[in-house]
């Protein structure tokens, strides 16, 4: 068993190298949680074998729905029932918590193309990454 510790959740998402990507940090009664961070949005996708849960740390994500959008402040958690598509996005660097059953940080599951190797959306800032 590897030694129990306290994860700093909101400064293991800032060091992370690329936006809306996944590290995982835990595990528990079958879910994964993932750090990530993200700026601009992903493309519109959905998770057909999971729900998503996000708990945001730090900054605003807000995610959009089609049938409207729903912004998450820091402290305030939001759950995407499985199937239901979504397109997360944040004007700053917004870090956050995932809980889900599986990793997904990658084109089926919205990461944008830019934000390979750490690059950053059009007009974003590096300061604001």
């Amino acid at each position: 068993m590897d030694a129990l510790r306290a994860v700093p959740v909101d400064g293991a998402a800032a060091a992370l190298d690329e936006f809306w990507s996944q590290e995982i940090v835990g595990e528990a009664n079958g879910s994964l949680f993932k750090v990530a961070k993200g700026i601009g949005s992903t493309e519109w996708h959905a998770h057909d074998d999971q729900d998503e849960v996000f708990l945001v740390t730090h900054g605003t994500l807000v995610v959009g729905l089609r049938t409207g959008e729903v912004p998450v402040n820091a402290g305030e958690l939001f759950v995407i029932p499985r199937g239901v598509e979504h397109r997360p996005r944040a004007e700053e660097e917004t870090r956050f918590l995932i809980v889900g059953s599986t990793v997904t940080s990658s084109a089926a599951g919205g990461k944008p193309a830019w934000s390979y190797g750490g690059g950053g959306p059009l007009g974003a800032e590096r300061g604001n990454r």
